[in-house]
């Protein structure tokens, strides 16, 4: 998949061999990564470590057999797939920083250590054991993303709104309208064909765009991230037009 960003140069996203593009899920479960290396404190090595029981948990989601091989996949997709800059990509580190040509995937090392049926079976009698489930992860946060962390080139999303939004498109406008907050926007217009583009969205037609697009922005009002989102046409184009909170 290719994608040209609005500031310029351009993004290929390159899945492995036999394997899919990253999905809504992977997105979740990247945010829930980040939160994660917030909360420890971002560690030089980039390393995590969890209960895929405790992981889901965070995330919201069901624990079971199903979300656990989904949240496997996940994980060995972000460290598989290939996120390919040519001068889009923002380094911050450096004077002014600067956008940079790199490949790079978003994990460097995926790890789960699968845990005998026996003792899986037994974690059952210790609730406080740290979850029931039968893998524990160690992961290795990208030093290309790590570098831009470290350097605060970061846009800040509330968990607990993040996964109160039951739409996967509603979560993805989320990121894209905090990113517009963090450059010091209150109001946001878009191209609806490249709004369409970056969530990204299957639909091409107005009528149809705007069909997915208007739930998503009922649960942001309601959120308490925008004020008003409105689609309109303006000399034969069509926009969005969005009014943020002053406070998200």
């Amino acid at each position: 998949m290719t994608y040209v960003p609005a500031a310029g140069g351009r993004w290929r996203v390159l899945p492995a061999p036999g394997e899919r593009l990253p999905g809504t899920f992977d997105q979740d479960v990247y945010v829930e990564l980040l939160h994660r290396f917030h909360d420890a404190g971002a560690p030089d090595d980039g390393v995590l470590t969890f209960t895929l029981h405790a992981f889901l948990r965070a995330m919201g989601r069901r624990v079971d057999g199903r979300t656990y091989e989904q949240l496997r996949a996940a994980l060995g997709r972000l460290a598989h797939t290939v996120l390919e800059s040519s001068g889009a990509y923002f380094v911050a580190e450096g004077a002014g920083g600067r956008y940079v040509d790199v490949r790079f995937s978003i994990l460097t090392a995926v790890a789960i250590d699968r845990r005998r049926a026996a003792d899986a079976g037994q974690l059952a009698l210790f609730p406080d054991a740290g979850g029931g489930d039968p893998g524990d992860a160690r992961v290795t946060l990208s030093p290309v993303v790590r570098a831009n962390l470290h350097a605060g080139h970061t846009v800040i999303l509330s968990a607990a709104r993040y996964r109160s939004l039951p739409s996967a498109t509603a979560r993805r406008l989320y990121r894209l309208l905090e990113v517009a907050r963090a450059d010091g926007l209150s109001t946001w217009r878009v191209a609806l064909d490249a709004l369409a583009e970056q969530l990204p969205l299957t639909q091409r037609y107005p009528s149809h765009l705007q069909r997915v697009l208007q739930p998503a922005h009922d649960m942001l009002k309601e959120a308490g991230v925008v004020t008003e989102a409105a689609i309109r046409q303006h000399q034969g184009d069509w926009f969005v037009d969005y009014v943020l909170t002053s406070r998200a």
